[in-house]
């Protein structure tokens, strides 16, 4: 039987690393110049898609983050396991930031990243019950709703009436899970089938050696 790899955590110790990184930023504000995302310099420094990830504006930017991170992240990591959840949150947060970076002068935080899980959940979870907007619901619900309210904030970007949020860097987040989403669960299903025509084979193997053990007479 194989052995189930240990949970690790990776959720928590991300939160954990970025609030370590917040602190680095109120006590040198030059962390948050040299590392969020300005999209003029990234021809130049291409690795601001990925560190600006890592970085908030505020404290309550930071909180709302780290508590969606945890709980959702811990959901999907439990689901897929903590290599494939590092993926999806990579991925999926650089996705954000180019999205961010056509039509953001400059961006920082892991919202991106973090509607990355929520679409990988629509697509793995889609019947899990979470609490959103002060109610219990359906993950793929709750996706969607989620989906509606920065569909509606970027429309209003365009129109000329900017929200301060970086809805765009959102959709992209959560179309590229979903897309990494389909992509996993399809993979997973041809794992556990295999796993079942493994399972079969051997219980006839196991059969027809207890078959010509009983003729002989073992």
């Amino acid at each position: 039987m194989k052995r189930q790899k240990k949970f690790q955590w990776i959720a928590l110790k991300i939160s954990l690393l970025i609030l370590v990184i917040f602190i680095l930023q109120v006590i040198f504000p030059q962390v948050t110049e040299s590392f969020s995302l300005v999209s003029s310099e990234i021809a130049s420094r291409p690795w601001l898609l990925l560190t600006s990830i890592f970085l908030h504006g505020s404290i309550v930017h930071l909180l709302y983050n780290m508590f969606a991170l945890f709980l959702f992240g811990s959901l999907l990591e439990k689901h897929v396991g903590s290599a494939r959840f590092i993926f999806i949150f990579l991925f999926t947060g650089i996705i954000a930031s180019i999205a961010a970076a056509f039509f953001y002068p400059a961006s920082l935080g892991a919202s991106g990243a973090i509607y990355g899980i929520i679409g990988a959940l629509v697509v793995l979870k889609p019947f899990m019950l979470v609490w959103a907007f002060g109610v219990p619901m359906p993950m793929i619900i709750a996706g969607i709703l989620w989906g509606l309210i920065d569909f509606a904030g970027f429309s209003s970007y365009l129109s000329g009436l900017p929200s301060g949020i970086a809805n765009a860097a959102h959709l992209a987040g959560i179309f590229s899970g979903v897309f990494l989403g389909l992509i996993l669960r399809n993979y997973l299903r041809w794992q556990k089938l295999k796993r079942r025509g493994l399972a079969r084979k051997y219980a006839y193997h196991e059969e027809r050696m207890k078959r010509i053990e009983r003729k002989v007479g073992i």
